[in-house]
């Protein structure tokens, strides 16, 4: 069996197949904003795995048994951390069986571990929905954030892959260059943003929202994660006109009828966001995903034609 196994493989050497080499790492990246960061900073040296897709709900992802054989064979996990992924990812670390990459460990990389978390809660109550005891978790609609993450990431590839520390670090400043760039560019494209007040579905967007000025003044979820009824919807279009409200905000990812809904009642616009890499067909990686971002929002103002 192994004489012919050789016999292959020499087969395809001489038919000028590639034999593709093993990535040095193996990495198991939870959503897609850190499967790109990842994909980035690894280059050819790492292999990733993205668990969820960008129009999948990260709170809300079952552990399949695919998911688990991932995590089962990787060196290394990256995820957003803060409890983000507390209703799936202990049952993927505990039956995944995986020693390399349990909390407290150089191969379990948590994201939002790297910066200061905003709406840390005072009071920890269930009662108030899907709340999130160390603070809000959607940190990566602040490049700011990217920016500092990916300084840490690469080095803990590093740390973890020593032989590939130059690869790693020559990455890291080419990424953190162009986003550097970009931000430069956004903030100016985005100055009409500056002050202007918005009701989301979802409280997502604290940390876009601290970027380019904007101010986050309702949901349209009553609680986190608990869907609007008829009566709160009611309420809550009596209060908008009180607000300066200049939009309507929702991601990719969640039903966009309660927010049609509200913005035709309201006679804004409701604007759809990437929320993360993929998330719209212009979203590939992070320099398009801030880019795509800033225009659906000046599209909203009318302060730009742009994609709705």
């Amino acid at each position: 069996m192994r004489r012919c196994s050789l016999h292959l493989l020499a087969a395809l050497v001489l038919m000028g197949w590639a034999v593709p080499a093993r990535a040095a790492l193996n990495i198991f990246a939870c959503e897609p904003e850190w499967g790109a960061l990842a994909t980035a900073l690894g280059g050819n040296d790492v292999s990733v795995f993205t668990a969820t897709g960008p129009l999948q709900d990260p709170h809300q992802v079952q552990a399949r048994p695919a998911l688990i054989s991932h995590l089962r064979f990787a060196d290394l996990v990256i995820c957003d951390g803060a409890e983000l992924e507390i209703g799936w990812m202990p049952v993927l670390l505990r039956q995944g069986d995986n020693a390399k990459v349990q909390p407290s460990t150089p191969g379990y990389f948590a994201a939002a571990e790297q910066i200061q978390l905003l709406e840390k809660p005072t009071v920890l109550d269930r009662a108030q929905g899907d709340v999130h005891p160390g603070g809000n978790p959607h940190v990566q609609t602040d490049p700011r954030n990217v920016r500092t993450i990916a300084v840490a990431f690469a080095k803990r590839l590093a740390e973890i892959d020593p032989a590939h520390a130059a690869g790693y670090a020559a990455r890291e400043k080419t990424f953190d260059d162009a986003l550097a760039q970009g931000m430069q560019h956004w903030l100016e494209q985005a100055a009409p943003l500056k002050g202007k007040n918005f009701v989301s579905y979802h409280r997502t967007w604290v940390y876009l929202a601290n970027f380019f000025g904007m101010k986050e003044v309702a949901n349209i979820e009553p609680k986190p994660g608990v869907p609007p009824s008829s009566a709160y919807i009611a309420d809550l279009l009596d209060q908008i006109p009180h607000l300066n409200v200049s939009m309507i905000v929702y991601s990719a990812y969640e039903d966009p009828k309660p927010s049609e809904f509200i913005a035709d009642k309201t006679h804004l616009k409701a604007v759809m966001l990437p929320f993360t890499i993929g998330g719209t067909p212009a979203a590939k990686d992070f320099i398009s995903f801030y880019e795509d971002t800033v225009q659906r929002l000046l599209a909203g103002l009318g302060a730009a034609s742009g994609r709705s």
